[in-house]
């Protein structure tokens, strides 16, 4: 073991420029791949912040709307009665603005939405008054204070006043929503004192699918949590991480050849030395575990120089992070999320390329015959 190490430092010091390019490609790519996660993680996190702005983490939805008692659970943070309404919302015509019309579901919810809702601004709610995405406001050609109608599907007819806006970033949200008092949900449907449900917001959002099982077990209830409203978004993000992370895998592949390169440079170069040694002795495991050595440390070295060059640059992009189109993107930073399972997976698969990029030239040196590399 000892030997086929010296043997290995040796063929490294041997070629320094080949064996230093080889390094430097392996750090470049593994640390494009853990910088290109890191900014991923970032987005698909600043996205899922945005929407939960506006969804509950579990809804509650009462299968008798005249039976749905405040459900109780230590994971409960903030709760709030709901009744959701599909409403064409008109706005009537002005001197120098022609009438608009747009349709969008008015939630009414009950005074606690504030807690549940703490980002939208909910605490301008009274009777007659609204708070509509900043989208569906902006279809409408609504200014805060300016009254509009909402029309439901009992043909009951309602006037409100927007009394301000809110903005999640995401654009399904803020194009199709809205929120009333709860009353005047009950108004427009012409159902006092009936609600649908309950919007729960929970200390930990990750753990909704246990919280939405737990109240679901009395039987008054079926649930839906954040997770299963947003099923799609959260596989496309899914996928768009995994997309970027083979893609961009593949610069490591390419900067592995570069030390399958060196392996293959210095058994043709050092083929008599090889013969030699294997005539004196030496067994071809050794020769075997001393190529090994060389690809082993030459992409360690890589891998562990691009770790900490990806931790760099994802640090140094926390810190400014690169500007994005307002008029595109919801977000005009693009956020940085750096997680220790993504330079793992980067490592790893930086590991096992070289590894088989390796494999040619080690297979090379088992299969050479010393006494015709003498003769």
């Amino acid at each position: 073991m000892r030997f086929a190490l010296f043997l290995a430092l040796r063929g490294i010091r041997h070629r320094k420029l080949q064996s230093l390019v080889a390094i430097l490609g392996v750090a470049a790519g593994v640390a494009v791949v853990t910088t290109a996660l890191s900014l991923t993680n970032g987005f698909s996190a600043e996205l899922i912040r945005a929407t939960l702005k506006a969804s509950p983490h579990v809804i509650l939805f009462a299968y008798d709307p005249r039976e749905a008692p405040p459900p109780e659970d230590p994971a409960i943070i903030a709760k709030t009665p709901f009744l959701p309404v599909k409403a064409l919302l008109t706005r009537r015509a002005e001197k120098g603005r022609s009438a608009a019309s747009d349709f969008g579901t008015l939630l009414g919810v009950g005074p606690e939405a504030e807690a549940v809702y703490p980002d939208l601004g909910l605490s301008d709610l009274a009777p007659g008054r609204a708070v509509l995405g900043s989208a569906l406001a902006a279809s409408l050609g609504l200014y805060p204070e300016e009254a509009f109608f909402a029309l439901a599907i009992t043909q009951k007819r309602r006037k409100f006043t927007l009394a301000s806006t809110f903005a999640t970033g995401n654009y399904v949200i803020d194009a199709g929503y809205g929120f009333i008092p709860l009353a005047d949900a009950q108004a427009l449907l012409e159902s006092p004192g009936a609600v649908a449900g309950w919007h729960l917001r929970i200390r930990h959002p990750e753990q909704a699918p246990e919280v939405a099982k737990r109240l679901t077990a009395s039987g008054l209830y079926w649930a839906r949590t954040w997770q299963d409203l947003n099923r799609t978004l959260l596989e496309q993000l899914a996928l768009q991480k995994k997309v970027i992370g083979i893609v961009l895998s593949l610069i490591v592949v390419v900067a592995a050849l570069g030390i399958a390169n060196v392996l293959v440079l210095l058994t043709v170069e050092k083929a008599p030395e090889l013969a030699l040694l294997r005539a004196m002795g030496t067994s071809a495991s050794a020769l075997f575990l001393t190529f090994a050595w060389q690809g082993l440390l030459l992409g360690g070295a890589g891998i562990l120089l691009g770790d900490a060059l990806g931790y760099l640059l994802a640090r140094y992009f926390e810190a400014h992070p690169p500007a994005l189109p307002g008029d595109l993107y919801f977000i005009t930073r693009l956020p940085v999320e750096i997680r220790a399972g993504d330079f793992a997976w980067a490592s790893g698969v930086g590991l096992l390329t070289v590894l088989v990029a390796s494999f040619a030239p080690l297979l090379r040196i088992v299969r050479t015959h010393p006494g015709r590399v003498l003769r």
